[in-house]
Formats: C-alpha cells, structure tokens, sequence
C-alpha cells in the first residue's frame, strides 16, 4: 500500500462560516491502482486530492504514506518527498513564464542530484508523445492553455513518481489531445506507477480500474 486515507475530514472557516469540504473519507491506495474520481463541484474531490499528495493536513483523522503517518512527519521531510515521490498535474499549470518548454519539464529535477543528460532525454520523449516536439525550445507565454497543461502533465512525469496525481488533467484539452493524455497515462500506470485522479471527462474516467464518486465530501459509491 503506497496511502490510506482513514477517516479524514477537512474543514474551512468557523462558527456560521464552517464549511466541511471532506467528511469522514477513508481510501486505500495500493500501489499499482488507477484511480477516478467523480463528481459534482465542491464534492470534496479536489482537497480529498491534496490530502493524498500530502499537501493539506486533515482536520481530523490520518493520512499515510508507505505506512508512515504523515502528521508525524517533518515538513522538510515532507518537501523531498513530494519531490520523489509524488507528480502533480493540477488545473492551473503554474509554468514558469521566463523558462523554455523543456525547462519547464526538467524543473523537478532539482530534488535529484545528476542524470541530467538522460532526464533531458526523458522530457524530450514526454513532450513528443504530447505531441509537443514542435515547441521544446519556446517561451510557455507563447503555448495556448491546453499547450500548458501538456507541459505540466510532462513536467509531473519527468522525476518517473511513484504516485501521479491529476486534477482535471484533460479540462481544457480537444478531444484528440484528451486521447493522447488518456493513452499516456495508461501506459505509465502499466510501467508500474500509481494514479489517481480527478475529472469529469467521463472517456478519461472509464480508462480507470476503479472510480469512485464523491458527493458532500464523502465517497458515496464505487462505480467500477
């Protein structure tokens, strides 16, 4: 098992400004696993998202990681291993607007020493099966949104995680794009790393082993 969820909520604000995003969750993920996530806005799907990339403390309950409980660990500790561990594609790219598409992408590499010549020929083949090979060497301010997101799914990707976490990974993709994102992904999670993610592209859902469906911050049903 890569992360348990145990009986977590998630609160914001107090008294008649309380909202409770998350409601006594519990998830298993175990590695290898591919996950969906579905649901109506304001389910909980994104914070229950944040809490497994151990980004968010919970209000109450635990979070683990390798059998680890979370709240145990420094944040420092906590740092690296987000950077080794763990890829992120959330919905707003939060690229680097003065660094090349390929810096960009090699950008995670800084919590890793050496093998630079070889993660540079790592991202050259992310951004090649995006369908991105035109535009290695350009400015991202010049890329149009969807462009964006596919060098923020490369840039997850390039340190090879152990756990990919997507938010909304295909929202601003045409169809044609969306495909080549459900494809890659199903290709890395057959290489062994484990995803979970969130989406309402109902294609990219079913390309999942199991989908859950979230409403009023609990998880209310399996679908698959």
């Amino acid at each position: 098992m890569i992360t348990k969820v145990l009986n977590v909520t998630k609160s914001y604000g107090s008294g008649s400004a309380r909202t409770e995003a998350l409601r006594g969750v519990s998830l298993d993920i175990n590695a290898g696993d591919y996950i969906a996530i579905v649901g109506p806005s304001g389910s909980g799907k994104t914070t229950l998202l944040s809490i497994i990339g151990c980004l968010i403390h919970p209000t109450e309950g635990e979070v683990y990681f390798d059998k680890r409980r979370v709240s145990d660990i420094s944040d420092i500790e906590l740092s690296i291993l987000r950077g080794r561990e763990i890829g992120f594609v959330f919905q707003f790219t939060d690229l680097l607007s003065n660094l090349t598409v390929l810096e960009n992408v090699l950008v995670p590499i800084l919590f890793h020493d050496g093998m630079l010549d070889e993660k540079k020929k790592y991202a050259v083949q992310l951004l090649e099966k995006l369908g991105l090979g035109y535009c290695i060497n350009a400015r991202v301010q010049a890329l149009s949104g969807g462009e964006r997101q596919r060098v923020a799914i490369a840039r997850s990707l390039i340190n090879r995680p152990r756990l990919l976490l997507a938010d909304e990974p295909t929202g601003d993709l045409d169809d044609e794009t969306s495909r080549r994102i459900i494809a890659l992904f199903a290709a890395v999670n057959a290489s062994g790393t484990t995803i979970v993610f969130v989406t309402h592209n109902k294609n990219f859902a079913r390309a999942a082993t199991n989908v859950y469906e979230m409403g009023d911050g609990r998880i209310q049903r399996i679908l698959k």
